[in-house]
């Protein structure tokens, strides 16, 4: 029982430090990760959904909370006008349901 509490512990931690917290930045060379805002869902490799509360913004899992500093976010991007340029194509959702990788193999740029 206690191994098992211990292992609970440790992915409810684990899930925690992968949480989505953004920076946009204005320069691409400041950027973490290029990203291009897609019309089309189908094009994306990643459907985000804008959570308006930070907490709520846990895993890698396209949910995103927008920081206002950079110290306090987990990642920085820079929205790409080119397709061709970014190193990940998103396209934003009301419905926070409907976030999540389309095209997993790209995950690690958000860990």
């Amino acid at each position: 029982m206690k191994n098992l509490f211990l292992l609970l512990m440790l992915m409810l931690l684990s899930n925690s430090s992968f949480s989505q917290k953004i920076y946009s930045e204005d320069v691409s060379a400041r950027a973490d990760i290029k990203v291009y805002v897609e019309d089309v869902a189908a094009r994306a490799d990643l459907i985000v959904y804008k959570e308006s509360v930070s907490a709520r913004a846990r895993g890698n899992t396209g949910i995103w909370y927008f920081e206002s500093v950079k110290a306090r976010a987990d990642k920085s991007i820079y929205f790409e006008k080119v397709a061709a340029r970014a190193d990940l194509k998103i396209y934003f959702t009301d419905v926070s349901a409907r976030a999540g990788w389309k095209n997993s193999s790209k995950k690690h740029l958000l860990y």
